[in-house]
């Protein structure tokens, strides 16, 4: 079981995108050159599935071997990023959580940001550490109960919370958060495996092979 982002997002009602907040992220299962695309491809899909979390909404959205976890509490929304075997009740206790620390700390101010924060908040870089069990998340749950009051919204992949006549490919590419590198990576990503699986040369019949 692994947590390998957590992120605090201003949602506004209106078309714009959302602000980052807080960005605490833990990268080092992946490979070293990955980690700078991993990064951004973070920011770039927890901006994308937080604009798109209605306000009062718990929604999440399954990538593969990983679930992109949302909740949007009137404007004020935390995103996680789980592996499959994180438990879904426990994650949203965690961002329950992560809300009301938010809001403990800082109050309001967050209505007034421009512009996405750099500066690191503490508790969510703790959070990150602590929260990798499951468990120390389900002792949240004796004293959280509005959990049951939300239906989860869950969305089997992120193009099917996108908007009708969205498209992720459009997205990536207007995208600030992703470099042009990151761009290449995600099609490649993408593409590549579902060429090799469809693809069979003419000149193998090896039967064994499968081909």
């Amino acid at each position: 079981m692994k947590i390998t982002a957590l992120l605090v997002l201003k949602c506004d009602s209106d078309s714009s995108d959302p602000i980052i907040l807080a960005n605490a992220s833990d990268v080092t299962h992946f490979g070293y050159f990955q980690r700078p695309s991993i990064r951004q491809f973070i920011v770039f899909v927890g901006r994308t599935v937080a604009k798109r979390t209605p306000s009062g909404q718990r929604q999440s959205v399954q990538h593969e071997e990983y679930k992109v976890h949302a909740y949007n509490r009137n404007g004020l929304c935390a995103v996680g990023f789980m592996d499959d075997h994180y438990p879904v009740r426990s994650s949203f206790s965690l961002l329950n959580q992560v809300v009301d620390e938010y809001q403990k700390n800082f109050g309001e101010s967050w209505r007034t940001a421009q512009t996405d924060s750099t500066e690191t908040w503490q508790y969510l870089n703790d959070a990150l550490v602590r929260f990798q069990d499951p468990a120390e998340a389900d002792k949240l749950l004796k004293i959280q109960r509005d959990l049951d009051e939300t239906k989860i919204v869950l969305h089997k992949t992120i193009d099917s919370v996108l908007a009708r006549g969205e498209k992720l490919d459009s997205l990536v590419e207007k995208s600030s958060d992703l470099s042009a590198a990151s761009q290449v990576n995600m099609y490649l990503v993408n593409c590549i495996p579902y060429a090799f699986q469809s693809y069979k040369p003419s000149h193998i019949t090896n039967p064994k092979l499968g081909l």
